[in-house]
């Protein structure tokens, strides 16, 4: 999909639809939470959310203290929406509304998360940009906790195709440079009750 396309469908999904009444919304994001305690992030680590969208991870992350938390997605709606939900809070996050096969990282981070974004990306040169962007954003030492969907999950999300990781198949997408530390399995319970297995690969960038 091209990027023109790929942001006016996240647009369109945003503008159509309030935050729980799409698939992967959670309440919780707790297994984000759990890898990113698994890392060893604190306070003070720059985090940046990959395809945040409307997600509630700012909010927690906000929540227990840290204050360098950047938000990226697509969709500005999606964006909008969080910040509204933040209310003054917002203010204490950065907001940017990008295609990260396209980003320049303004900074270089110590934790990368990205809950479903990678796993949409079927095109091969799509996924290159993606890994290149990470290299370019994430410090040396630095960790990437990257969730898709596994092998038994779902093979479509919003409409879309998408790609089916394991820890391995991930690891190896991601290149040589990233260390797997862990990885979880998750079934995700979807607002309407249906279960999508997702898989949490925790990596580290070596020096």
């Amino acid at each position: 999909m091209e990027r023109e396309s790929r942001q006016a469908h996240w647009e369109d999904v945003y503008a159509k639809k309030a935050e729980n009444e799409v698939s992967w919304f959670q309440e919780n994001p707790a297994p984000s939470l759990q890898a990113i305690a698994l890392v060893g992030a604190t306070e003070a680590s720059a985090i940046v959310d990959i395809g945040g969208g409307a997600s509630r991870l700012v909010d927690q992350l906000l929540a227990k203290g840290f204050h360098d938390v950047t938000v990226l997605d697509l969709s500005a709606a999606a964006l909008e929406a969080a910040k509204a939900r933040l209310g003054t809070q917002a203010a204490k996050a950065r907001w940017i509304v990008a295609d990260v096969t396209a980003w320049q990282p303004p900074a270089t981070y110590d934790l990368w998360h990205d809950r479903a974004a990678f796993h949409f990306l079927t095109d091969a040169n799509d996924r290159a940009a993606y890994v290149a962007c990470l290299k370019r954003g994430l410090k040396p030492g630095g960790h990437a906790v990257i969730a898709t969907f596994a092998p038994d999950g779902p093979e479509r999300c919003s409409g879309l195709p998408v790609v089916r990781y394991d820890a391995e198949s991930l690891g190896r997408a991601l290149g040589r440079e990233f260390r797997l530390l862990q990885t979880r399995r998750h079934e995700h319970a979807t607002p309407w009750g249906s279960r999508q297995v997702f898989q949490f690969s925790a990596f580290r960038r070596e020096e």
